[in-house]
């Protein structure tokens, strides 16, 4: 006779309970490659093409997390008229944010990111600095 194991199949209330309960902290991948802002943007794609990453946070001098940009937001200020070689990752950037905290919950997260259409989010801490990015799983 074999001894067959079951495993405990989550409901849709599970699923939502985990995600009032579980933070932010608690499914953030690692911060991945940072760059300053002040990288022209060719350098940056440079990077990123190196790291195979699909996206670098950005830091300013200080070494605080000004934001995230994505590989094709890097390609359609390249392809843009107003490019040039000169052409700064803080030109292109715009606002700061948005960002999580560590304690952020995973509800808030996720409303966060669904209500303003985004893939992945930057974590930082009560200073600035980048801990993790949260993404969305494909």
């Amino acid at each position: 006779m074999t001894l067959v194991q079951m495993q405990h199949r989550p409901t849709h209330a599970d699923a939502r309970a985990d995600l009032v309960h579980r933070t932010v902290d608690d499914a953030m991948e690692a911060a991945g490659p940072q760059v300053c802002d002040d990288m022209t943007v060719e350098v940056a794609l440079a990077v990123m093409a190196g790291a195979h990453a699909d996206r670098l946070l950005v830091c300013d001098e200080d070494g605080l997390c000004t934001g995230m940009v994505t590989r094709a937001q890097l390609t359609t200020v390249r392809d843009s008229a107003a490019y040039t070689d000169r052409t700064r990752l803080r030109d292109g950037l715009g606002d700061r944010g948005p960002f999580a905290s560590p304690m952020t919950t995973m509800a808030e997260a996720d409303h966060a990111m669904r209500y303003r259409r985004l893939t992945a989010l930057p974590v930082v801490d009560e200073q600035g600095s980048a801990l993790g990015v949260l993404a969305l799983s494909r």
